[in-house]
């Protein structure tokens, strides 16, 4: 009975770690679907940031699957504006180091305020926005969603970001239709309109709860009742996230993997190439892969213009800034205040949080 114990508490071990390294892309469903169907849908997904192969806080472009790196993720709402200039409503960084097995996870508050200079969107669309704003201010400049959003967490988090992928919620919707609903264990009771229909209630009552496409989506969107105060947005769409990977590494969901790829090819954007994901999802597959999660604490605020913004906690984010360079293998060059700083590794790169 003993061994047996063992046996499964090591498969559920495997299991999670399996599930971290999907995390990391966002792509978890074309992974957990057959990493052969990346050559199907990568033409349609990729998305050339046009700055060569590293982020301009780069002295050197890194190679990916033996230095550290960090990948934004971002979750795109666009259901309002019929797929057009969406917001990045969900930003995660995560950083990957090789070396060590370890991850880390950051979410970028969406009401964090930030300034967008003109000379990237034009005078009618600079000036102080919330960070989600980012995406449909560089759709609708002509500078490009997925490249302001990416310069925009440089430039506040004042680290490279050197890979990103984005992926449509819309899309998260079919998948999840097509595996036949995803089951989440639900931590406080709410509820939330559907995306279909306006009067329509969707109620979440505490504990696990099999959602269809239509219920999860209202799940990760909700953000005006009281629990989001104590169940916030981004633990709910994490959750989301991994009970969707559950469900795509099951052996059924092998045979639509073909489904799968269809949709994430109209769904998901990155400038990962196949290569890239193979190198990373071969490393941190590993059952010595471990993750960390970095918080920004703050709270929101009514400032000047009238409108509610994320105000993080300056020791906090101070902190989070060096956890992430010391995730990296980075070092500041000039003082952490500069959003112009450059970057290089570290030849020890410190990871003490």
């Amino acid at each position: 009975m003993g061994k047996r114990i063992i046996r499964v508490r090591r498969k559920n071990k495997k299991k999670r770690r399996r599930r971290v390294a999907t995390l990391l892309l966002l792509l978890a469903m074309l992974i957990g679907g057959g990493f052969y169907y990346v050559s199907q849908v990568y033409t349609a997904s990729f998305q050339d940031l046009g700055r060569g192969d590293k982020s301009d806080l780069r002295e050197e472009a890194v190679d990916i699957g033996d230095e550290p790196i960090s990948i934004l993720l971002m979750g795109i709402e666009d259901y309002s504006t019929n797929g057009q200039a969406g917001r990045a409503d969900t930003q995660i960084v995560m950083t990957l180091d090789p070396e060590t097995k370890k991850i880390t996870m950051t979410s970028v508050p969406r009401d964090t305020k930030v300034e967008i200079p003109a000379s990237k969107v034009g005078e009618n669309y600079a000036g102080e926005h919330k960070i989600n704003a980012a995406y449909s201010l560089g759709e609708v400049s002509g500078y490009g969603g997925e490249k302001l959003t990416v310069e925009t967490v440089e430039n506040y988090l004042n680290i490279p970001i050197d890979r990103f992928a984005t992926v449509n919620f819309d899309g998260f919707t079919e998948i999840v239709n097509l595996l036949g609903g995803v089951t989440i264990d639900v931590k406080e009771p709410f509820w939330e309109r559907s995306s279909l229909d306006w009067y329509k209630k969707i109620e979440f009552e505490e504990g696990p709860m099999k959602m269809d496409g239509e219920e999860a989506l209202a799940f990760v969107r909700m953000r005006k009742r009281e629990a989001n105060l104590t169940y916030p947005r981004d633990e709910r769409q994490r959750q989301f996230i991994q009970a969707s990977i559950d469900e795509a590494i099951s052996a059924g969901t092998l045979f639509k993997a073909g489904d799968i790829a269809d949709i994430l090819g109209k769904n998901v954007k990155t400038n990962l190439s196949p290569q890239e994901l193979f190198a990373i999802q071969k490393t941190f597959s590993s059952e010595k892969a471990q993750t960390e999660t970095f918080n920004i604490e703050g709270e929101n605020k009514r400032l000047e213009d009238g409108l509610y913004y994320f105000v993080p906690d300056e020791e906090s984010l101070t902190k989070v800034k060096n956890d992430l360079k010391n995730a990296l293998g980075l070092k500041a060059s000039t003082g952490e205040d500069s959003s112009s700083s450059q970057y290089s590794s570290s030849e020890e790169p410190s990871l003490t949080n």
